[in-house]
């Protein structure tokens, strides 16, 4: 019964999506729509056994209902294998999300043996070579053993050919190495390991993330020893070009710009956030102002002038406020107001860190946890408007201020690895227990 009202309860959520898109006369650019092919590969061999097959075919209709299938949004193949590859979905053969679904649900258990390494090369050859959209190429493959033949140059031809590939192993005979050997580096990333096929729901929701980092955030940040996915935003508005003053921050090797009021620095959001936002991200900023009016840090504008997402500085009440969409309501805000946000108002440098999830939003201030506050579920955001830095409200006079970073990083986990070692003063936990010892 629970799983019912959960299903009907995503069917509702997906109807008033598409009622607001009518309404609004404008398709939100989201996860749910951004283009892609994505191709599950999925173990049909023996030791599955036809009840945790239905379980596997569950677990894709839960993933697939969360995108917009069309020729102009995701595309979705299957192939399922055991000793040898059964195509069972072709990609494009489907104009909606009910008629996939349909599909999905009438595919029978093969059993057999385990050749994961013919199952990658035939989707290679038969669904993503058959492809003419040159867009965002996505393979997973599900297997719960050691596969009866090599896979490490089916794998590398994939990414040869600019296809990514995630690897979950299910029960205690997969092999790491043989899943590492086919999924994409770096391994935390593209590698995912369940108990039980029962477990494999629980990781429905980070899968969900990664496939939106790949189709939404195409760019990476270099960051320590690593690229992330994301959006530098300074440089997505031309910051560099327009600012003609660099500043050195004391004690630091970071540098930062100079922002004046003759400065606009504004640029259309289909040109910075083309697919829009995955469902959960991280902003980070390093500034520092004397304005003690309310301004918007950053902001992305609907084509009308209404706000989407912005971050507000409130310098009457020394708070900080969030806005993003809703479900429920078109936008919400929420209003950090606890005592550490009013560092932010004594003129020097600091670090905001939101991290923004499909449930809460938890802001961080000099890498320190300050406040969490619940969301809504949001919508996906209009591309045609204005995404902008240093605004006040309802206004397009700039703020004068400080900026040294400005980004989006597209996981999560990206929130407990980044440090505000650009802050002057600024000591990092590892730093401190290194000189203790």
């Amino acid at each position: 019964m629970a799983q019912n009202l959960k299903f009907l309860q995503t069917v509702l959520i997906l109807l008033l999506q598409d009622y607001i898109v009518a309404e609004d006369g404008e398709i939100r650019a989201s996860c749910r729509t951004a283009p892609a092919d994505l191709v599950f590969i999925l173990d049909g061999s023996y030791s599955v056994g036809p009840e945790n097959f239905e379980i596997i075919k569950r677990w894709l209709v839960n993933i697939s209902s969360n995108f917009d299938i069309g020729p102009k949004f995701i595309q979705v193949g299957v192939v399922q294998y055991s000793d040898y590859p059964v195509l069972e979905i072709p990609l494009g053969t489907h104009d909606s999300t009910e008629n996939l679904i349909r599909e999905m649900e009438s595919i029978q258990y093969l059993g057999g043996n385990t050749r994961t390494g013919r199952a990658i090369q035939f989707a290679i050859d038969h669904l993503f070579a058959k492809s003419s959209r040159f867009l965002t190429k996505i393979a997973v493959v599900l297997t719960d053993g050691k596969s009866q033949d090599e896979v490490k140059d089916a794998a590398a031809e994939a990414r040869k050919n600019k296809i990514t590939l995630f690897a979950i192993g299910v029960g205690s005979e997969i092999e790491e190495d043989e899943l590492r050997a086919i999924a994409n580096k770096p391994s935390s990333t593209y590698v995912f390991y369940v108990e039980d096929y029962i477990a494999i729901s629980r990781i429905r929701e980070v899968i969900k993330q990664k496939f939106c980092e790949e189709s939404v955030c195409p760019t990476r940040i270099p960051v320590a020893a690593r690229d992330e996915k994301g959006f530098d935003i300074l440089l997505g508005l031309g910051v560099k070009k327009k600012v003609k003053k660099r500043i050195q921050i004391p004690s630091s090797n970071a540098k930062a710009y100079e922002i004046t009021s003759n400065l606009d620095l504004s640029e259309f959001t289909r040109n910075v956030f083309p697919e829009g936002l995955p469902p959960s991200y991280v902003f980070v900023s390093t500034q520092r102002f004397k304005v003690r009016k309310t301004w918007d840090l950053w902001r992305i504008l609907s084509l009308d002038g209404r706000p989407q997402i912005t971050v507000t500085v409130n310098g009457e009440d020394k708070t900080l406020s969030f806005t993003t969409t809703s479900l429920v309501n078109g936008t919400q805000v929420v209003t950090f107001t606890a005592p550490r946000v009013k560092t932010l108002f004594d003129e020097g440098w600091h670090q905001i860190r939101l991290l923004v999830t499909e449930a809460h939003v938890t802001l961080y201030i000099d890498d320190q946890e300050t406040e969490m506050k619940p969301l809504h579920p949001v919508l996906g955001i209009y591309i045609s408007g204005l995404t902008q830095i240093g605004k006040y409200p309802g206004k397009e006079e700039t703020v004068q201020f400080d900026v040294q970073k400005l980004r989006i990083y597209c996981d999560p986990e990206q929130n407990n690895r980044e440090t505000a070692c650009e802050i002057p003063g600024f000591v990092s936990m590892i730093d401190e227990l290194s000189r203790i010892v």
